[in-house]
């Protein structure tokens, strides 16, 4: 079957960062309230960097709050698109299957366009025999994510994934220093997924392009520590992708700790990235492959930083342009 690549209007980075962001803003360090991190994903929508908007995150004992606070704002015109939805429930799979079910159904039926729908359900899983429960209960129609810990059981959790059809998510980070793993570990999960054909999702600490020191919560005397990139994050699959590497995960490590921003380049064909041996170029088809195949989205409580240090960045058009 022919490779099916966006229009060829389409810069390189438009691929690479087009849905990224799983707007989490209920979630720590934003913390925001129902209703306003329903109208600020509303403003989002109607940006111009709305292209880079993915789902709105909600816990599943919210989704009525979601629904009170969403409706009045939600599109009306049936060719909209309607708000797509990621839950995270912890434990009762099955539980959370019949809120979505009862969620879809109330949005089906009191609005005919379907102006809110729930199509991603994310869940920890810390044994086989978890992701086995998981996948028993929940629906094909409906994308799951398995949160897996990293350790010395990743590559049989995330084989036991790809037996049951399913994904895997990974924290990469949190508010605190210790919430962070390691470049390592983040390097061995993209290339565990990647041996297994598992496609991926990434989230927490993830609020800015580069890795870096940046304040951990929004707290006016919040601490500082080392934060990954979602750039590093994104290219560094996109390597694994791209090389298959091996138990060799040196480079892969290098590209996750770099800082410098000169060492990340982007045209309308490609993206490029200059480390320690060789610049290593992404073209269009293998971002395109990365972004619906390997890394398919992170989770970030922030919208508008991961936009606004993109523009700075040049990586996006700035505020206004075509």
């Amino acid at each position: 079957m022919p490779v099916r690549l966006p229009p060829l209007t389409d810069r390189a980075s438009r691929i690479l960062l087009e849905s990224l962001i799983d707007f989490a803003g209920l979630f720590p360090p934003a913390e925001l309230s129902m209703t306003a991190a329903v109208r600020q994903f509303a403003h989002y929508r109607a940006s111009g960097a709305g292209w880079m908007l993915g789902r709105f995150v909600c816990p599943v004992n919210a989704l009525e709050a979601f629904s009170d606070a969403a409706d009045p704002l939600l599109p009306r015109d049936d060719r909209a698109i309607p708000w797509r939805l990621s839950v995270t429930a912890r434990g009762d799979a099955a539980g959370a299957c019949e809120a979505i079910a009862a969620f879809n159904e109330r949005h089906r039926v009191c609005f005919e366009e379907c102006g809110a729908v729930v199509d991603m359900l994310e869940l920890p899983a810390s044994s086989v025999e978890e992701i086995a429960q998981i996948d028993a209960v929940v629906p094909r129609d409906l994308q799951v994510y398995c949160e897996l810990p990293f350790g010395d059981e990743l590559d049989t959790l995330v084989r036991a994934v790809a037996h049951s059809g399913r994904r895997a998510k990974m924290r990469t980070g949190g508010v605190t220093r210790a919430a962070f793993p390691t470049a390592e570990s983040i390097a061995q999960f993209l290339r565990v997924c990647h041996q297994h054909e598992v496609p991926a999702k990434a989230t927490a600490g993830l609020h800015h392009p580069l890795c870096g020191d940046y304040r951990l919560t929004y707290a006016a005397d919040a601490a500082h520590g080392p934060m990954f990139g979602f750039l590093n994050v994104l290219l560094a699959a996109a390597l694994v992708r791209q090389r298959d590497t091996t138990d060799d995960l040196h480079e892969l490590i290098a590209l996750l700790d770099d800082r410098d921003p000169t060492h990340f380049h982007v045209d309308d064909l490609q993206v490029a990235w200059t480390g320690p041996y060789d610049t290593i170029t992404f073209d269009r088809a293998t971002l395109h492959h990365l972004r619906t195949d390997s890394l398919v989205s992170i989770g970030s409580c922030s919208f508008t930083e991961p936009v606004d240090e993109a523009r700075a960045l040049g990586w996006i058009p700035a505020a206004g342009a075509p």
